[in-house]
């Protein structure tokens, strides 16, 4: 047992660390970035410490409702209903909010260190008879406000990302993952009150994999604004005797050479990818190329897939149109070879980091450029 606390606790302090850094060096550049920076090296360094004592854990088996469960309940509930809200609305996070809003639990632990300090003493609860022949001491109604206080701040964990949807533009993936969260959070509470060392390794786990989507997500934002490669305009095709005599010199020379055939034949073809059937298939065909030979030369160049490739001339051409006042509605979008109005939205939202819609209503007040 003693190995494998260890080993996760050491696995998933990790993870939180890469996150904490990657977010910090973010957090550089956007401010928003630097709540959820700072929260994940306070995960990180918890469970650092947990590491360390992986070996007490292994061997102990608190009472019900332990204090320091109890006090790390309420502080790992409070952060995590506020971390995540921090990427969509940051001025959420003002510290006056996160004053009041933590102040029932700072109380809390005041209250519980001040009576320690006089003197008191936590009484071990090891079964529902001891909790009810004590439930009306001052140790044990102190437990029941971290409880009914960590049950409130899991409450927020579901409700918060809906609630200020309204005033902000909160990602769709961030809902599931609050209601995730909220449910493992569930777990804790539950080994709070009832110890195990199978389930804590296994919230352990859960918590640890639920936040590395929230950064993975977060990352594939960035992503998206990263520069796009540029479909330049060729205006000489490389014969089929340049790209053989590459291929014998130079590798690179030779993606380049294959890829500027490819671009002469689609800048030469709009029929044919402006057809909503056309597809990987189709471009292989035309230039005369294997798949393999298509994806190299396309990637060489900084283009994902095929199917990104098609769709950023199919982007561009949609874009094109619509500053022509040729395309004014999301159905006459389909006319540049998407094969749904969803296709024609995730596409453009992906290629130009605007969603369609609003393109769309930019062009018609005149506000895109010709």
């Amino acid at each position: 047992m003693v190995e494998s606390l260890l080993l996760v606790f050491a696995c998933c302090a990790t993870a939180h660390w890469i996150a904490a850094a990657v977010m910090s060096l973010y957090a550089r550049y956007q401010t928003q970035y630097l709540c959820i920076a700072w929260v994940d090296g306070l995960f990180a360094a918890g469970l650092t410490l947990c590491a360390f004592f992986s070996d007490y854990i292994s061997e102990g088996q608190p009472a019900l409702m332990h204090p320091v469960m109890m006090v790390f309940l309420v502080v790992t509930c409070f952060l995590q209903s506020i971390y995540p809200l921090s990427i969509p609305m940051p001025g959420f996070l003002q510290m006056g909010r996160m004053i009041k809003y933590a102040l029932p639990a700072i109380i809390l632990i005041l209250l519980y260190g001040v009576a320690l300090l006089w003197g008191g003493r936590w009484l071990e609860l090891h079964s529902l008879q001891d909790i009810l022949a004590n439930l009306f001491t001052f140790d044990v109604l102190l437990r029941f406000a971290f409880l009914i206080l960590a049950a409130y701040y899991v409450l927020n964990i579901l409700l918060l990302p809906r609630l200020l949807a309204k005033k902000a533009n909160v990602p769709g993936y961030m809902f599931g993952y609050s209601f995730a969260l909220s449910v493992v959070s569930l777990l804790y509470i539950y080994i709070t009150i009832s110890f195990s060392h199978d389930g804590l390794v296994l919230y352990v786990i859960l918590f640890t994999l639920i936040n590395m989507y929230l950064t993975f997500r977060t990352l594939e934002t960035m992503a998206m604004n990263l520069p796009k490669p540029v479909l330049e305009t060729v205006e000489e095709e490389p014969t089929a005797e340049e790209v053989e005599k590459a291929e014998h010199e130079d590798f690179n020379e030779a993606n380049l050479q294959r890829f500027q055939r490819i671009q002469y034949w689609m800048q030469n073809h709009v029929d044919a990818w402006t057809d909503s059937s056309f597809n990987r298939s189709g471009l292989c065909e035309g230039v005369g190329y294997n798949r393999h030979l298509v994806l190299q030369s396309l990637r060489s160049q900084g283009f994902n897939n095929v199917h990104d490739y098609i769709n950023s001339y199919r982007v561009t051409h949609l874009k094109r149109q619509i500053k022509r006042g040729k395309v004014s509605t999301l159905n006459d979008c389909l006319d540049s070879g998407f094969g749904t109005t969803k296709t024609a939205r995730s596409c453009f939202a992906r290629h130009e980091g605007i969603s369609l819609d609003d393109y769309l209503a930019l062009n018609s007040r005149g506000e895109v450029g010709s």
